[in-house]
């Protein structure tokens, strides 16, 4: 089955990189949780101290990535603690002050 074609909001083409930007539709957020609050993700060797650490992604715009994330968490932990949240309203933290 093929993936539904996405709703594009808005496209941007830079004129001299051809590269095209669009901001797609979406009904939300899913984001991973542990014990009922949001995680931060992060893996790093412990032998070497390089290279740095890096720090995953916990919150996906589609639910399927963020389910496989909570249940391959939920085996490496042997728990059942980790869920996914659907966040699809909330505060607003940044508006740019030029819009007033």
């Amino acid at each position: 089955m093929s993936r539904p074609k996405p709703n594009v909001l808005l496209e941007y083409t830079n004129k001299n990189t051809y590269k095209t930007e669009q901001i797609l539709a979406s009904d939300g957020v899913w984001s991973v949780f542990h014990c009922g609050k949001p995680i931060n993700l992060k893996s790093f060797n412990s032998l070497l101290g390089y290279p740095g650490p890096k720090y995953k992604k916990t919150n996906f715009s589609n639910p399927g990535h963020a389910i496989n994330l909570a249940k391959k968490l939920n085996k490496l932990f042997k728990t059942t603690d980790f869920s996914v949240v659907h966040l699809s309203g909330g505060e607003t933290v940044y508006e740019d002050e030029s819009k007033k």
